[in-house]
């Protein structure tokens, strides 16, 4: 991770068989994102915090320092203030990357948000297999709105690859969800939901 975020020279590390810049010289003059930044080592994190405060990093194995510009936006699904408490994130690191704070709520406190979001992977994931998807029947639309989504959007990435790779048709049916989403949706309402649904549509896509 190191290596990604402020390159390497040759022969810093088994593999490195030249050198190469990091993400850090290749955002200069433009913004750095680093995704799930409270997985990152207590390490990095220091070496992160000195390159926040100076603006200067070295590669790994290198000698000299270098520097860059440039501004940084991070993400992640902890609450970083409970990994401050409990010792796996810096709290300067903490107070100099929470600046201006964007809390996005999950799936199942979007709401209606889900269906956009589903609407506009359907349209972008049947361009790319060759499908003719254009909308989801209504059925589709309640299940999608009922489904607590345990695993957020990659879930909901997951259910729509699924149908787009093993159907295809102008209107996503409740009948081409995954079997598994299926269940886990008749379950949470007791019974099995009407599984026709055509006469409406719920999210155009083209």
């Amino acid at each position: 991770m190191e290596s990604e975020i402020f390159g390497h020279v040759k022969g810093a590390f088994t593999g490195a068989a030249g050198s190469r810049d990091g993400a850090a010289t290749r955002a200069e003059g433009g913004t750095l994102f680093l995704d799930e930044i409270c997985e990152m080592d207590l390490d990095l994190q220091s070496k992160l915090l000195r390159f926040i405060q100076t603006g200067r990093f070295q590669p790994v194995g290198g000698s000299h320092e270098e520097q860059a510009d440039i501004r940084i936006v991070c993400a992640t699904n902890r609450d970083p203030l409970q990994e401050v408490r409990a010792g796996r994130f810096r709290e300067d690191l903490y107070y100099r990357l929470n600046v201006i704070p964007i809390h996005l709520p999950p799936l199942r406190d979007r709401g209606h948000d889900v269906l956009a979001i589903a609407g506009e992977m359907l349209r972008k994931m049947a361009s790319e297999e060759d499908k003719q998807f254009r909308d989801m029947s209504q059925a589709v639309a309640d299940a999608l709105l009922a489904h607590l989504w345990p695993g957020n959007v990659r879930e909901l990435q997951n259910v729509i690859r699924n149908v787009v790779v093993l159907n295809d048709g102008e209107q996503v049916g409740f009948d081409m969800l995954p079997t598994q989403f299926q269940q886990t949706v008749e379950k949470s309402r007791g019974k099995p939901p009407d599984a026709d649904g055509s006469d409406v549509t719920m999210v155009p896509v083209r």
